[in-house]
């Protein structure tokens, strides 16, 4: 199968754009089920988002922040994730701005309109030389568009989309979600909204998210083709447990929403594993604005018996037997939101009790006794929930790291992503420490634990230990499963997005497009762009 594309080092390898009609309409998935197909096929490929707007990100060995989908997009690719793969990164602090991350570092925060008049325009040169450095090293890139391609207020301007796709000739798949329905106008509209020149690289779609039975669907299938000249090149069943790590930058409140664990298997879909122990341990999540890399959480909803739930009221904690203050790109902001809602109180009361409550990063600071904000929400001093002996200063350089250490006698690794500075003056013992026993981040008092370090519940020993501690102070009978070992279920799910694409799309169709590139004699579809 590779013999079919470029060797490596080659001239320029194989492309292809998976756009989709909507946000959220599963160009991720896609990407990632492409890649790791491909990769099965002995292909080298590599993802890529020229531009990704997100409060879930990480942290590559080199130092540079990218999307967390892409650094899951390139395991599934089986490569370690680099800046190429996302040049230009997002992250909102409020409605209409954000800080843009240029190549892994900031660079600054700007104003939806100053990004989109002018400041975007000038990265599409950027963008097209990672992603022509990727296709130079690899042998197939899998490009990501962002929200809708369609967005003709934002065509003028467009990295992301038909912009990147019209710079580097690449074939675009659009991708429909039919659980929300309307997809047969979802796909008509999106490309008829295209310029003539835009249309000429659509060459098909990929309906996601079906359910029933698919014989129903294919006269639908027919007269789109027959409208647009462009054939689908698969349906992809609904199933449970396949997304991979969000990019809901602006999402602030997910009260009552139960956390199921995105690496369950597929028989444990729609419920809860049963607990290895007697009892069940319910974790509470705080939904605090501007939540970022709450993804933090998935490896504790991967454990059997332990229920993650996100919440905003104070009466969620009362049965919580671990409360869990999550990164946030807002910490001052996220402070505030915990007093008006009575969640201060609440955990206050909790630590005097001795129940269970873990900041992580933002969530670590807010647990702090103050808080030095010249940076962030320029809020100057600010007293924190004083259940930790931090102080905390932010400050202009943000921290991009990936530590490893050790916690409660377990190796852990992490990432970390903060502009705050902490200083601890007291407690009963660090949090993480390195071989020598000498701190490294975080601390501890009584059943309060604070750290920096994102990814650490992922280390399977640790996490185990950590959720032992837990149910001791919580009083529940829970035992931690010896077995769940979050990277190979994380594997198990990639394996599941190949067989997605391998089973249900067109794939010989679709390896023509990423080795041939855009099909010729595509038809317009009027009215085309205004």
């Amino acid at each position: 199968m590779n013999g079919r594309f470029k060797a490596s080092g080659g001239a320029v390898g194989g492309g292809l754009l998976v756009a989709g009609t909507t946000s959220d309409a599963g160009k991720s998935v896609v990407t990632a089920g492409i890649c790791r197909w491909l990769v099965r096929q002995g292909v080298r490929v590599a993802p890529f988002k020229a531009q990704n707007m997100s409060l879930n990100s990480f942290v590559t060995r080199e130092g540079a922040e990218i999307g967390r989908a892409q650094a899951m997009q390139a395991a599934a690719a089986r490569v370690e994730p680099t800046a190429l793969m996302n040049p230009v990164l997002l992250k909102p602090g409020s409605d209409r701005s954000s800080q843009v991350v240029l190549l892994g570092k900031p660079v600054g925060e700007l104003s939806a309109r100053g990004y989109h008049a002018g400041r975007q325009e000038q990265l599409l040169g950027t963008v097209v030389e990672c992603l022509e450095e990727l296709r130079g090293t690899y042998d197939a890139v899998i490009c990501e568009g962002a929200g809708s391609p369609a967005e003709i207020n934002l065509r003028r301007t467009d990295i992301v989309n038909m912009g990147i796709a019209r710079a580097a000739r690449l074939p675009v798949v659009v991708v429909g979600d039919i659980d929300r329905g309307g997809v047969f106008a979802s796909f008509f509209g999106t490309t008829a909204l295209l310029s003539r020149e835009d249309q000429a690289l659509v060459a098909g779609y990929l309906v996601n998210k079906f359910r029933g039975d698919v014989t129903l669907l294919e006269p639908g299938l027919d007269m789109l083709k027959d409208l647009t000249g462009r054939p689908t090149y698969g349906v992809l069943p609904f199933q449970h447990g396949l997304g991979i790590d969000e990019e809901d930058g602006l999402r602030v409140s997910m009260r009552g929403a139960v956390r199921e664990s995105v690496v369950a298997p597929p028989a444990n879909a729609g419920r809860y594993p049963q607990p290895h122990g007697a009892d069940v341990l319910r974790v509470a999540v705080a939904a605090v604005p501007l939540m970022s890399n709450f993804t933090d959480v998935d490896a504790l909803a991967a454990e059997p018996g332990v229920v993650v739930r996100f919440v905003d009221r104070a009466e969620e904690l009362a049965d919580a037997d671990l409360v869990v203050l999550p990164g946030t790109r807002g910490t001052v902001r996220a402070l505030e939101w915990l007093r008006e809602r009575g969640l201060a109180a609440a955990i206050a009361r909790r630590a005097a009790e001795g129940r269970p409550v873990l900041g992580i990063c933002g969530g670590y600071q807010m647990l702090g006794e103050r808080i030095e904000d010249e940076v962030e929400s320029k809020a100057g001093t600010v007293d924190g929930l004083g259940l930790l002996p931090v102080r905390v200063r932010f400050a202009a350089e943000k921290t991009l790291a990936r530590p490893v250490g050790e916690a409660l006698g377990e190796p852990v690794e992490g990432y970390e992503i903060h502009h705050g500075v902490a200083e601890v003056t007291g407690g009963d013992e660090a949090f993480m420490s390195d071989d020598q026993g000498h701190s490294l981040d975080g601390c501890r008092v009584g059943s309060v634990w604070g750290t920096h370090w994102h990814g650490s519940l992922e280390s399977d020993g640790f996490r185990r230990a950590f959720l032992r501690r837990v149910a001791a102070d919580a009083g529940r009978a829970f035992v931690p499963a010896p077995d769940t070992a979050f990277g190979t279920l994380r594997e198990e799910q990639l394996d599941r997005l190949g067989d997605l694409i391998e089973e249900h799309a067109d794939t010989d169709a679709l390896l023509r497009l990423i080795e041939k590139g855009v099909p010729e004699g595509l038809p317009f579809v009027p009215p085309g762009a205004p």
